[in-house]
């Protein structure tokens, strides 16, 4: 969005990136509509805290040897054995200093879910490589403008109440619109809206794609978009990051991203049971808790410069559309996803998005790649039907 709030500024209150940016089919598509991407790389700089002190090289230094060894370690467990989670697998570096830090990030904020919630099987899966690109229109005006003309005509504002997937010659969709009668459905929403029973099934799905949608519970991973109010950069250039370390793991924790493309504003990431917690709690103790972390790196001058301004806060963990941000499999149901991509019904009703993807769940580029695989199959039954 483009908010007066934020000055007419772009706010993507979902995805930012194109991750995996070599082979991310998005990328091209974006290229050949004349869009500017940046890779992160060239743009961002990190910066981290113990504390209120940045931490020094050889702290630094640290962090990044740490992290070699949780990828190492990690890695080869889940390569090995039946599945853990992730912060079993990290438990023989847990006295490391920056142990609990890499297990939040690698967890709740890039998975949307706890280190000590997550399968380890499908956090290797889904490890992201290579650099990743940044639109400065947003991603979110990249996905309206081009992609959605590629789809062709869309109706919108027209919520489904339940699926007729066994019908004579196809499927029947019923709608706040109507009935629409078709050859096959392609089902794309969350399995936070599928585990909460918003869409009926007629008759009722099979048991193992149940279990499946049972094993996919929706991770958080929430925004929040605080404007300065003064001139004040923090010393801190545009695309700059900050975060401070995590003492304990479950510790509730915020990233920040400063200035993005050259606005003036900030924005925090809090994912897995603290993202919940906050959720519920409302936007003004999402903003309280954003401006509590960044007082507590950057001091009073953090708090003065933020104290009052606009905050604006994303609600996917509310929203019953879509009842979370993406998903996440728990120990020893990295299989779900798989599972969950089986077409049902000769090919006639299939389920596709990030959920379905077994190796970029979670990506706008996953959510395309399998709705791209799962029309093409559903497109060949119709022809040979």
């Amino acid at each position: 969005t483009t908010p007066a709030a934020l000055g007419g500024a772009a706010f993507d209150h979902g995805a930012a990136w194109l991750h995996t940016a070599a082979d991310n089919p998005l990328a091209p598509i974006a290229r050949a509509a004349g869009r500017t991407l940046l890779a992160a790389s060239a743009t961002r700089e990190r910066r981290r805290f113990i504390g209120d002190r940045r931490a020094g090289d050889a702290e630094c230094a640290d962090y990044e040897a740490t992290y070699a060894d949780v990828v190492e370690m990690a890695s080869a467990r889940a390569a090995s054995g039946p599945d853990i989670s992730l912060a079993a697998a990290m438990a023989p570096l847990a006295g490391r200093p920056w142990s609990a830090s890499i297990a939040t990030w690698e967890g709740a904020i890039i998975a949307a879910a706890d280190a000590d919630d997550l399968s380890l099987r499908d956090w290797h899966n889904n490890r992201l490589d290579g650099d990743n690109l940044a639109l400065p229109g947003g991603l979110g005006a990249f996905v309206r403008s081009v992609l959605g003309p590629l789809a062709g005509p869309v109706q919108t504002d027209a919520p489904v109440h339940r699926i007729r997937w066994q019908e004579a010659g196809g499927v029947a969709v019923e709608s706040a619109r109507g009935t629409l009668h078709a050859r096959a459905c392609l089902c794309t929403v969350s399995t936070g809206v599928l585990r909460a029973g918003r869409i009926a099934f007629t008759p009722a799905l099979p048991a193992r794609t149940e279990a499946a949608i049972g094993h996919l519970p929706m991770g958080l991973l929430s925004k929040l978009c605080l404007r300065a109010r003064g001139e004040d950069r923090l010393g801190l250039p545009p695309h700059a990051g900050a975060s401070q370390q995590v003492q304990n793991l479950g510790d509730p924790a915020m990233m920040f991203g400063f200035w993005p493309h050259g606005y003036d504003h900030a924005i925090g990431y809090i994912g897995g049971r603290a993202a919940w917690d906050l959720a519920r709690a409302g936007a003004e103790a999402t903003a309280a808790f954003a401006r509590e972390r960044l007082g507590a790196m950057f001091g009073a001058r953090a708090r003065r410069l933020f104290e009052g301004g606009a905050a604006i806060a994303t609600t996917w963990g509310t929203d019953p559309l879509f009842l979370g941000a993406y998903c996440y499999p728990p120990p020893g149901h990295a299989e779900a996803r798989q599972i969950l991509a089986e077409p049902l019904a000769d090919g006639r009703l299939a389920f596709a998005g990030e959920a379905c993807h077994a190796t970029r769940a979670g990506t706008v580029a996953g959510a395309w790649i399998s709705g791209a695989r799962a029309a093409a199959a559903m497109a060949a039954v119709c022809r040979n039907s």
